[in-house]
């Protein structure tokens, strides 16, 4: 206390100060050191003294700190409670978050028991679909090979027979005398010509195609989907045939097509698709004009090939099939010149579908009298039924055939406008 900087401070004894909170202890001002902290600058939200209101916050609305600290203190338990609400909402979410995570383990354990289990299921079907396209094959495989052992069986007791039969007759030819020959000349005839009218296939009886296709849809199998399937018919070009409406003619600018069956040896239709077909279409008299062709795989064993050709004129189809021509080709089409669209009316008669003008026209040649130069009803030259203006046809839906009309004829013809 005899120090002057200290002379303002309170002191006490340190055997006082071991237990004593130090909420009661007077604060200072930073800028005044010997005056208490007792005021509150509203303006500048902080605590000052005598002196600071005197000098720096003048202007400034100012009270006592015992008078304003209720006001403060009620804002700062509203915060605290906000905050203590958001505090127990991050606490739940933080166990949610926990419980999420057992759950997404225990999930993610039962689901990889479920793939393992599918897995193996999956890995079974295919093993026992693998077991049964195996015992497929075997089956088609001994049944080629015993058709192939008939066959061979039956030649070679023809070709024996035959070999008996000729060397006997070689034998009386040479050995046997002129009676003996006459007589047994029936009997080794007959036999001969019976030999020779036995009909036997220069061709195996069967052929190695057996192929297998990992695509093909097989069905089910213990309750799996699975692909893969032996497939025994092979498609034979010259069986293949060709089939449409336009297959001998088409439009000018229009597009048109035909339908390509594929069978196989047998004569019997292919159910699959994935042959290799290729189409040319040349012009006969132009041999760089060429009509370009899309081939479309039905996936059924028939093939649709559209094309729409740019000129007239006679022109050479080829289809191929594996590089062999198909049945029915080549052959010929011939495209004709484009649509002609009608450019008259289709009317009943001029003088209903002019209005009664006498110097309206009609194709179909027909007149009125009292100097009408169209067509009336009941009268000369009337087709007796509705027609074209413009060329006399009496089918609406077809084409015309009237030639350009003249600039006369132009302005004489009933048209539309």
């Amino acid at each position: 206390r005899r120090q002057k900087k200290t002379a303002s401070h309170a002191v006490m004894e340190l055997e006082n100060t071991k237990d004593c909170s130090q909420a009661g202890k007077p604060l200072f001002c930073p800028s005044h050191p010997t005056e208490e902290l007792r005021l509150f600058c509203e303006q500048c939200d902080q605590p000052v003294c005598r002196d600071c209101v005197v000098d720096r916050h003048r202007q400034h609305s100012y009270d006592f700190t015992g008078n304003v600290i209720h006001r403060h203190g009620d804002a700062l338990r509203e915060l605290l409670k906000s905050t203590q609400q958001h505090m127990g909402t991050l606490e739940d979410v933080l166990g949610q978050i926990d419980d999420m995570g057992s759950a997404v383990r225990s999930r993610a354990e039962a689901v990889a028991t479920e793939i393992c289990l599918f897995a193996s299921g999956y890995v079974k079907a295919i093993e026992e679909h693998r077991d049964r396209m195996l015992k497929q094959l075997e089956d088609l495989k001994v049944q080629k090979e015993n058709l192939l052992h008939l066959q061979k069986a039956q030649l070679q007791q023809l070709l024996l027979d035959m070999r008996t039969g000729v060397e006997f007759t070689e034998r009386l030819l040479t050995s046997g005398s002129d009676l003996e020959i006459l007589i047994t000349k029936g009997v080794v005839a007959s036999r001969l010509a019976k030999l020779n009218s036995i009909a036997y296939n220069t061709h195996p009886s069967v052929d190695d195609g057996i192929q297998f296709s990992p695509q093909e849809r097989a069905g089910q199998c213990c309750g799996y989907e699975v692909f893969g399937a032996i497939l025994n018919k092979v498609v034979d070009p010259a069986r293949c045939t060709l089939h449409g409406e336009d297959l001998h003619s088409a439009r000018q600018n229009q597009l048109t097509g035909f339908t390509l069956l594929c069978n196989d040896a047998t004569g019997e239709r292919m159910r699959r698709g994935g042959e290799a077909v290729r189409v040319t279409i040349t012009h006969k008299d132009k041999r760089d004009c060429a009509v370009k062709t899309t081939v479309c795989d039905n996936g059924d064993g028939t093939y649709h090939i559209s094309y729409s050709p740019e000129e007239p004129g006679l022109y050479a189809v080829c289809v191929y099939v594996k590089g062999q021509h198909v049945q029915g080709s080549p052959f010929t089409l011939m495209v004709k010149n484009k649509f002609r669209e009608h450019q008259g009316i289709f009317h009943c008669c001029t003088f209903c579908s002019s209005g009664g003008q006498k110097a309206a026209r009609c194709a179909c040649g027909g007149t009125m009298p009292g100097g009408y130069q169209g067509c009336g009803h009941g009268h000369k030259g009337h087709p007796g039924c509705p027609h074209w203006s413009c060329c006399g046809q009496v089918k609406e839906n077809s084409e015309c055939l009237g030639g350009p009309p003249s600039d006369t004829s132009q302005r004489s013809l009933l048209r539309t406008v």
